[in-house]
């Protein structure tokens, strides 16, 4: 099913301080619009997943969040702050962990992580006892003491994250932080951006729907550059379908004529194991008229759910 209007946008989402608006931001190289005039906001607080197929211009938008790439039009401001105008407070505001995630190999972690704050003016005491918290934050305590050359890929997006957070940023940019981790190394690192997002904004493009549901407040969706989608993610499940789709299943066949004369019915569709998958109007919940006739009938009712987009679906219309 494709969406009548590509664009979803969820009005009643109140934002009470916004961290990151991105206004009218255009990006060309060359012949090529990698972003084309796309808007939105994020509050503090929040956690946006950062949605599109490669190429779509998600990388793009983050340089030029965190100054390293200018815009040709539009702009992003941090915390009121221009990314063009104002770039160190920019900066000083910001942390960031590019896509492929760049670390100098031939440091110990607790020395880079050092190095790192030193940057940012974190020196002496005051240095060392932050980056002892973010080595506990990010789950470094056994590694610190290692070359960062000698560690698994997941400590190495330890070591990302914790450069990212070592100058106590208010909004954390993160472009695809789980790619090639082990499924146990991705749980851990996505219960760390949740804990982080409680209070900073954070931002992640990621590729994994299960991410997106298991974290994010919202999300983002950008095709070929422009906006497709902006939208928390119960109301991009919902999007805006006419139709309900109420999977039914019986211990054995039953008349679809009865199901078919249910108020709102549209259609129905004998699928294997006795079940019977009912397509109605979105407005008509038909659960109790089945749970009626199957009492009446006695028909032995083995299940009975409704239907959801998945976001795997979602994302594939609106990215076609």
């Amino acid at each position: 099913m494709i969406l009548a209007n590509p664009i979803i946008t969820h009005s009643s989402f109140i934002i009470k301080r916004m961290s990151v608006e991105v206004k009218n931001l255009t990006r060309i190289f060359g012949e090529q619009r990698a972003v084309d005039d796309i808007s939105f906001s994020v509050g503090q607080g929040q956690i946006l997943g950062f949605l599109g197929p490669n190429g779509a211009g998600k990388s793009t938008t983050m340089k030029i969040a965190t100054c390293y790439l200018p815009p040709t039009s539009g702009t992003i401001l941090v915390n009121g702050h221009d990314v063009v105008q104002d770039t160190i407070a920019v900066r000083r505001m910001v942390g960031y962990l590019p896509e492929h995630n760049p670390l100098y190999l031939d440091m110990y972690v607790h020395e880079y992580l050092e190095f790192v704050a030193s940057v940012y003016g974190l020196t002496g005491k005051a240095g060392r006892a932050r980056v002892r918290e973010m080595v506990d934050l990010c789950g470094l305590t056994l590694e610190q003491g290692k070359k960062i050359g000698a560690l698994s890929k997941g400590y190495r997006q330890r070591v990302g994250l914790a450069q990212a957070l070592v100058h106590d940023p208010q909004v954390l940019i993160l472009d695809e932080p789980t790619t090639g981790l082990d499924p146990n190394q991705i749980v851990e690192i996505r219960s760390l951006i949740k804990r982080i997002g409680q209070d900073k904004t954070v931002i992640f493009s990621t590729h994994i729907m299960q991410e997106v549901t298991a974290i994010c407040d919202r999300v983002v969706i950008i095709n070929r550059g422009k906006l497709v989608a902006d939208s928390d993610v119960a109301s991009l499940q919902a999007g805006n379908r006419s139709e309900k789709v109420t999977l039914v299943e019986f211990e054995q066949p039953i008349s679809i004529d009865l199901l078919q004369s249910i108020a709102g019915v549209i259609s129905v569709t004998e699928m294997p194991g006795h079940t019977y998958k009912v397509t109605s109007s979105q407005e008509a919940d038909i659960r109790a008229s089945v749970f009626r006739i199957a009492a009446e009938q006695n028909w032995p009712l083995v299940g009975l759910r409704q239907q959801e987009n998945s976001l795997e679906q979602i994302f594939q219309q609106l990215t076609k």
